[in-house]
């Protein structure tokens, strides 16, 4: 475990909602959190317009992968936000869990997916300041 807070995002296909949330905290803390993202049944590919949409925000996810929830995930983060995926993701005590409700972009067009990109950023940048980061990225374009 490093000394950084670690937060791992979950979500069912680990394609939008999870992968959206993991690239906003990397960006935003440059560094200063571990970032983690999985799903519980990850997908093929990460949704084309998150990635479309966070391209206009200037964060590139056309190289990210869905990945599988794995129980070590959870283990080595601090804080767990879970986005729809049930009770797919093993609880251990001393960990921070929130579940954050928000639309599944799959499916969606750009304008419904930025919509949902919007609110991911809003919680990420108040996730942050409960973590006690400071955004060293100021903000994105919006």
């Amino acid at each position: 475990m490093s000394d950084r807070p670690s937060v791992l995002f979950v979500c069912v296909h680990n394609a939008g909602r999870s992968q959206m949330a993991a690239a906003y905290l990397t960006a935003l803390s440059g560094g200063q959190v571990e970032v983690r993202s999985a799903g519980s049944a990850p997908a093929d590919q990460v949704n084309p317009s998150a990635v479309t949409v966070m391209a206009e925000e200037g964060i590139d996810l056309s190289a990210e992968t869905p990945k599988v929830l794995r129980t070590e995930a959870v283990r080595e983060s601090e804080v767990v936000i879970t986005m729809g995926c049930g009770d797919t993701c093993p609880i251990f005590p001393g960990k921070r869990y929130e579940d954050w409700e928000l639309d599944d972009p799959a499916g969606r067009g750009v304008e419904s997916v930025r919509l949902i990109r919007d609110e991911i950023k809003r919680r990420v940048i108040e996730l942050m300041d409960s973590l006690g980061v400071e955004p060293v990225r100021a903000s994105t374009p919006s």
